[in-house]
């Protein structure tokens, strides 16, 4: 059971992303050993396919479970919103997804019931987002908008440059005429845009980053497996579909700590 508690989490997303779910690991479970697959050779994932995007959550998943990952967290609202229900029913292990945890985040916080969210194409076209939240509370007033730009700009690492504070605010412009009170940042590229999108919406905004909310039930669940980790020494490991080096250059900017030598693995 020891070796069981001591696997790694399965972390996955398009690119860099997630590694914002990797952050939130390192604050909530920093015993924890992680793999993390980018899936940097498909990235941007938000104008592609389903179908596409759906076989590459289950190759990614598939080849973090022959790692001998204990659970794996799709750090990737897309992946989340297309493809959590399949991996559930295909794989044996728990399985984290990134809407949940942001949608109940979001409900406890709003106080005027107006929310917005924002994403890549795919997932606000699949309006997981506004399923959930009015079946949680049907009086609550959803705004969605698509926000395609905002990846390649975080890819790119032009995280405060004029562009950004230019693309930003012409994208979030409607929801300020929608009075939101709290805005869900749903792909978790965006957090790293975060400082720009507080700026632009105003202190009485409340930003909601799901990474924070999904480390939180990732630990409880498994509290309740017994999987937690009983040795002090994490390994981390990351690997990339494409171009490694660069993952690693730009991924060690955004983590705040060198992630060492990045394997790149093709699927």
């Amino acid at each position: 059971m020891s070796e069981k508690r001591n696997a790694p989490l399965g972390i996955f997303d398009s690119g860099v992303g997630g590694l914002t779910v990797v952050r939130e690991i390192l604050k909530q479970m920093p015993g924890e050993s992680i793999i993390y697959f980018g899936d940097t050779a498909h990235v941007p994932y938000g104008d592609r396919d389903p179908q596409e995007l759906r076989g590459f959550a289950q190759k990614i998943t598939n080849y973090l479970v022959t790692r001998g990952c204990k659970m794996i967290i799709i750090a990737c609202n897309t992946s989340t919103s297309l493809a959590y229900e399949e991996l559930t029913n295909s794989f044996s292990l728990p399985i984290i997804g990134v809407i949940e945890p942001g949608v109940n985040k979001a409900l406890m916080t709003t106080k005027n019931l107006r929310v917005g969210v924002i994403g890549t194409a795919a997932t606000i076209e699949s309006r997981v987002y506004q399923r959930k939240l009015r079946a949680k509370n049907p009086d609550v007033q959803v705004y969605a908008q698509a926000c395609p730009a905002f990846v390649p700009l975080v890819e790119r690492g032009a995280l405060r440059s004029a562009e950004t504070v230019d693309i930003v605010s012409g994208c979030l412009h409607p929801f300020m005429e929608k009075e939101i009170d709290t805005l869900i940042l749903g792909c978790t590229h965006y957090p790293f845009l975060q400082p720009v999108i507080a700026k632009v919406l105003g202190a009485k905004t409340q930003i909601i980053d799901p990474a924070q909310e999904t480390v939180r039930c990732a630990y409880e669940r498994l509290q309740e497996l017994d999987l937690l980790v009983d040795t002090a020494k994490p390994v981390y490991k990351f690997v990339s579909s494409n171009n490694p080096k660069e993952f690693r250059a730009k991924g060690s900017v955004f983590l705040g700590r060198d992630l060492g030598t990045v394997e790149e693995v093709l699927l």
